[in-house]
């Protein structure tokens, strides 16, 4: 009989070790490494089933109809590039009490209302308590079965005879294999559980939810191939004591990536958010320096925002910077773009961005929207309600052309608003013939101030 042995696994990366290490070699976390059991190579389940006994012409293939199918819920659909993809293996993640599992018990009432079997498994409730909730978001569909349970090797079971059409499970932490000596959510369970379950979604054609935990960092916990072995990754974005919640893909096999659904937290659950432009700008205060509206884009989607900015003399050696929303080291550089550039001193000036709503922009077409703001805020100017602004701002101060600027335009003449500052790179491309909006393009940091914040 093989000998049992023990590793050292990194909890974060899922790097091993044969010794323990203070310090992880792979991700360079602290305190990561646990010791976990081998199970010798004689005692493991060699057996693998394929999909297809032979190799298949790509041309041959047969996509049914039905291979997608609605989720009911047109923020998701649209971040999943059109619905649900049979056999798909679709991980969700996000903060505590951010409303994953609401999302999904709404999902399964709306999939079951179709005539299609919803098995809903759950290791953190009981199903009293599921069905609490399902009462409070008028769950009523009759093919909704519950189970509560972790084994790995009943959960396969009940799938096996039950063939629902979706499935889902809710924590991946949570599922353990009994054959497997590690405790349930480390790194060798959660890999195993992953595994298993995605063989049965593309054998049997059930689309699977995953829900993840998160950790400190707000990455989903367990080993980094989790996300490489499912097919979407979605996470859930927003503050718990605000109303808003993003929904965002960072990884689709089966539409575009960086896509998001904006839904609304309500007492009868999340509650899609049709404008979400209209929604965000609500509450805006006028003429007020250091506010100015932008339009980034949320994968295919134009979403104007407003981005804020505070300076103020700082009671230290040091100035504070803070930035939410936006990247923090983004604001600095850009700080240091209207000081070298412009001539402005904000070395001894304390600076604080928010983007209002808790949305995070990552694109660098807001750069001359952070820009203005800071200006207007340090000169006690304020912009002018009806301004949008738009472009990447680069080192030597010049403003960069942005894509997608006609969808950008568009839903600023939506929104009503009269003037637009866009890179005068942009404007060959302009195909808007609106003369409700004035478009002005400029060529570098100075010029868009001169305009934005006439003296």
């Amino acid at each position: 009989m093989a000998r049992i042995r023990s590793v050292f696994i990194c909890q974060e990366c899922g790097y091993e070790s044969p010794k323990w290490l203070g310090r992880c070699s792979g991700c360079g976390q602290w305190n990561t490494m646990v010791e976990e059991l081998v199970v010798p190579d004689g005692q493991r389940d060699k057996k693998v089933v394929s999909v297809t006994e032979k190799p298949s012409l790509l041309s041959e293939i047969d996509l049914k109809e039905g291979h997608r199918y609605s989720t009911g819920i047109d923020e998701l659909d649209r971040v999943l590039g059109g619905g649900i993809v049979e056999g798909s293996l679709i991980l969700v993640g996000g903060d505590p009490g951010i409303g994953k599992s609401t999302l999904l018990l709404q999902i399964t009432n709306n999939i079951a209302r179709h005539d299609r079997k919803v098995l809903y498994i759950s290791g953190e409730e009981s199903l009293k308590q599921i069905k609490l909730r399902a009462n409070r978001l008028g769950v009523e569909a009759p093919d909704v079965y519950l189970l509560a349970e972790t084994n790995l090797t009943i959960i396969r079971k009940q799938v096996k005879e039950l063939k629902p059409k979706f499935l889902i499970i809710d924590s991946i932490q949570t599922v353990y294999n009994p054959e497997l000596s590690p405790a349930p959510g480390s790194v060798t369970q959660v890999r195993e559980a992953t595994a298993s379950i995605m063989n049965i979604a593309k054998n049997l054609g059930i689309a699977v939810f995953l829900v993840g935990h998160v950790t400190k960092q707000g990455a989903i916990a367990g080993p980094r191939v989790l996300e490489h072995m499912v097919d979407t990754v979605l996470y859930f974005e927003g503050e718990q004591h605000l109303v808003y919640r993003v929904l965002r893909s960072v990884k689709n096999r089966f539409g575009s990536t960086n896509e998001i659904g904006i839904f609304e937290m309500k007492e009868q659950g999340l509650v899609e958010v049709d404008n979400p432009s209209k929604a965000l700008l609500s509450g805006r205060r006028l003429d007020v320096p250091g506010s100015v509206v932008i339009c980034s884009m949320e994968g295919t989607r134009p979403v104007l925002v407003e981005l804020q900015a505070l300076t103020s003399d700082t009671s230290f050696g040091m100035p504070r910077r803070m930035a939410t929303g936006v990247d923090y080291n983004r604001v600095i550089l850009l700080m240091a773009v209207l000081e070298k550039r412009i001539g402005m001193a904000l070395h001894d000036q304390d600076a604080y961005v928010n983007v209002v709503g808790g949305i995070k922009l990552s694109e660098p077409a807001v750069d001359l929207g952070i820009i203005s703001a800071i200006s207007s805020s340090f000169k006690n100017s304020p912009i002018s309600k009806d301004v949008v602004v738009i472009g990447e701002v680069g080192l030597t101060g010049e403003v960069r052309a942005v894509n997608n600027i006609n969808k950008r335009l568009n839903e600023c003449v939506k929104m009503g608003f009269s003037t637009c500052v866009i890179p005068q790179d942009n404007i060959k491309e302009v195909e808007i013939e609106n003369k409700d909006i004035n478009i002005i393009g400029v060529m570098d940091v100075r010029q868009a101030l001169d305009i934005i914040l006439p003296q």
